[in-house]
Protein backbone atom coordinates (compact mmCIF):
# COMPACT_ATOMS: atom_id res chain seq x y z
CA UNK A 1 0.00 0.00 0.00
CA UNK A 2 2.92 2.49 1.07
CA UNK A 3 4.39 1.69 -2.58
CA UNK A 4 1.24 2.56 -4.78
CA UNK A 5 1.15 5.43 -2.06
CA UNK A 6 4.44 6.43 -3.03
CA UNK A 7 3.98 6.11 -7.04
CA UNK A 8 0.57 8.14 -7.27
CA UNK A 9 2.14 11.08 -5.54
CA UNK A 10 5.39 11.14 -7.37
CA UNK A 11 3.33 10.77 -10.50
CA UNK A 12 0.99 13.63 -9.34
CA UNK A 13 4.02 15.83 -9.08
CA UNK A 14 5.18 15.75 -12.32
CA UNK A 15 1.90 17.03 -13.65
CA UNK A 16 2.33 19.67 -16.00
CA UNK A 17 1.39 23.05 -15.58
CA UNK A 18 -0.13 26.03 -17.70
CA UNK A 19 1.24 29.08 -17.55
CA UNK A 20 -0.27 32.34 -19.19
CA UNK A 21 2.88 34.25 -20.29
CA UNK A 22 0.84 37.30 -21.07
CA UNK A 23 0.13 37.47 -17.35
CA UNK A 24 3.79 37.05 -16.48
CA UNK A 25 4.79 40.31 -13.84
CA UNK A 26 8.13 41.52 -13.71
CA UNK A 27 8.26 40.78 -10.10
CA UNK A 28 7.63 36.97 -11.39
CA UNK A 29 9.81 36.68 -13.58
CA UNK A 30 12.69 38.39 -11.81
CA UNK A 31 11.94 36.64 -8.98
CA UNK A 32 12.17 33.07 -10.46
CA UNK A 33 8.53 32.87 -9.14
CA UNK A 34 7.56 30.95 -13.08
CA UNK A 35 10.62 29.94 -13.39
CA UNK A 36 14.62 30.51 -14.05
CA UNK A 37 14.51 33.75 -15.43
CA UNK A 38 17.03 32.16 -18.07
CA UNK A 39 14.72 29.29 -19.38
CA UNK A 40 11.64 31.69 -19.43
CA UNK A 41 13.44 34.08 -21.40
CA UNK A 42 14.73 31.62 -23.91
CA UNK A 43 11.05 30.83 -24.38
CA UNK A 44 10.21 34.64 -24.63
CA UNK A 45 13.29 35.51 -27.51
CA UNK A 46 11.65 31.99 -29.33
CA UNK A 47 8.17 33.64 -29.18
CA UNK A 48 9.34 36.56 -30.51
CA UNK A 49 11.48 35.33 -32.97
CA UNK A 50 8.88 33.27 -34.11
CA UNK A 51 6.67 36.43 -34.53
CA UNK A 52 9.33 37.47 -37.08
CA UNK A 53 9.53 34.19 -38.96
CA UNK A 54 13.47 34.27 -37.81
CA UNK A 55 15.34 31.18 -36.90
CA UNK A 56 18.86 32.39 -35.85
CA UNK A 57 19.77 33.39 -32.48
CA UNK A 58 22.22 35.41 -30.92
CA UNK A 59 23.75 34.47 -28.21
CA UNK A 60 25.45 37.86 -27.01
CA UNK A 61 21.91 39.63 -27.76
CA UNK A 62 20.02 37.54 -25.61
CA UNK A 63 22.33 37.71 -22.69
CA UNK A 64 22.57 41.46 -23.52
CA UNK A 65 18.42 41.71 -23.72
CA UNK A 66 17.89 38.96 -20.58
CA UNK A 67 20.41 41.46 -18.54
CA UNK A 68 18.47 44.83 -19.74
CA UNK A 69 15.35 43.20 -18.91
CA UNK A 70 15.94 42.07 -15.01
CA UNK A 71 17.53 45.19 -14.79
CA UNK A 72 14.40 46.97 -15.87
CA UNK A 73 12.26 44.60 -13.64
CA UNK A 74 14.05 45.22 -10.79
CA UNK A 75 13.66 48.58 -11.03
CA UNK A 76 11.13 50.44 -8.71
CA UNK A 77 7.82 49.79 -9.46
CA UNK A 78 8.87 47.85 -12.48
CA UNK A 79 7.81 44.79 -10.77
CA UNK A 80 4.38 45.00 -11.13
CA UNK A 81 4.64 45.83 -15.19
CA UNK A 82 3.77 42.67 -17.64
CA UNK A 83 6.60 41.33 -18.99
CA UNK A 84 5.52 41.26 -22.15
CA UNK A 85 5.34 45.53 -21.94
CA UNK A 86 8.43 45.65 -20.42
CA UNK A 87 9.89 44.36 -23.14
CA UNK A 88 7.84 46.49 -25.37
CA UNK A 89 9.18 49.21 -23.21
CA UNK A 90 12.93 48.23 -23.30
CA UNK A 91 12.90 47.37 -27.15
CA UNK A 92 10.90 50.20 -28.23
CA UNK A 93 8.52 48.29 -30.17
CA UNK A 94 4.61 48.28 -29.51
Amino acid sequence: MALLVTLLCTSLAEAQVTIEVAKITCRQFAGGEIGQPRNVAAWLSGYYHGKKNSTSLDKQAFEDNLTRLMNFCRKGDNGKILVLKAIEQISGTP
